[in-house]
């Protein structure tokens, strides 16, 4: 297929998950909002750390209030991974694939950037809980719109890839802000304002329900952290994605499992198989926040060896 058309679907779901994922984001800071004691409030500049875009925000916006962490990471047209923005160029994608797409994944793209649109013009604080979860529920829909009505081919499997892979990341990026950035106090450790985290960032993940039908009934940081990262049947846990970004390359390479031809196979295979055996143990002893930074890392070069592998355009060679 064309590397134009791969790239649109690619990216299409990409953005479509990357919106759903900040909404999962602000969702973990309101969520603590809602059960620390009033003594007590979350913190909202972690979350631009996260993001990399501290100098980009404080020139615009200057201090880290909520309100303008909210407004930055929700509805900031001029900012580029605002849900707003992300909903835009999902949209910008799926026009130039319409021969490609379902009518349906068409019409629930244009749903979705006129909910989003709409928000941005009459939102305020006091609704944004209410907004955040009409982003995931729209992205939900169209990745069951996409999976029922469009053929199961390559441009499908990109779009699987980009969608699971930008997830990945975003799990990441959740649990490193509240591992290491969103606890009020080091005294707090263990105690049940830190409880009251790990529950609001497994709800914030929709993992609390799954987490405790596992027999997991102690909400405990190595606990939740073993679940997001090594889980292979979760479908938001990290290992479990990338199980399945790795079935879907393999499907559009046609490469048998197990082995590799392509620098992509390779770099996605030595992450996965890596996953497949490390322990929680092993995680904590190396350090949560250095294991998930080289975790993003890794999954960004397996994002540039995709761009390589299909996108990217060849010059053409001289017949001179």
């Amino acid at each position: 297929m064309l590397s134009r058309v791969a790239n649109a679907v690619y990216w299409l779901n990409r953005y479509i998950e990357r919106a759903e994922n900040i909404a999962r984001f602000v969702d973990v800071n309101l969520n603590m909002l809602l059960d620390l004691p009033t003594s007590l409030s979350p913190q909202w500049q972690p979350l631009i750390l996260t993001t990399g875009d501290l100098q980009f925000f404080q020139e615009h916006y200057g201090t880290a209030t909520a309100d303008n962490v909210i407004n930055f990471l929700t509805f900031d047209a001029n900012y580029p991974n605002s849900i707003l923005s992300c909903i835009r160029a999902a949209r910008e994608n799926a026009t130039s694939i319409r021969e490609v797409i379902s009518s349906e994944m068409w019409q629930q793209v244009n749903q979705f950037y006129t909910l989003v649109r709409h928000a941005a013009k009459t939102h305020s604080l006091a609704d944004i809980a209410d907004f955040l979860g009409q982003v995931k529920q729209a992205s939900h829909l169209f990745a069951g719109v996409m999976d029922s009505t469009m053929s199961h081919n390559e441009a499908w499997h990109f779009g699987q890839m980009g969608r699971l892979l930008e997830r990945a990341d975003k799990t990441t990026r959740i649990l490193d802000v509240k591992y290491f950035l969103l606890l009020p106090s080091v005294e707090d450790v263990g105690s049940p304002i830190d409880e009251l985290g790990w529950i609001a960032l497994l709800k914030s993940a929709s993992a609390y329900e799954m987490y405790r039908k596992r027999g997991l009934h102690r909400i405990t940081p190595a606990g939740v952290a073993e679940f997001l990262i090594l889980d292979a049947e979760f479908p938001r846990a990290i290992r479990s994605c990338l199980l399945q970004v790795e079935y879907s390359l393999y499907q559009i390479t046609g490469t048998p499992l197990g082995s590799w031809q392509l620098p992509v196979e390779r770099c996605l295979g030595r992450l996965r198989s890596d996953l497949d055996y490390l322990t929680i143990d092993e995680i904590i002893n190396r350090g949560m926040h250095e294991f998930l930074d080289q975790l993003q890392s890794q999954m960004n070069q397996v994002d540039n060896e995709i761009f390589t592998a299909f996108f990217a355009l060849e010059p053409i060679p001289s017949t001179t």
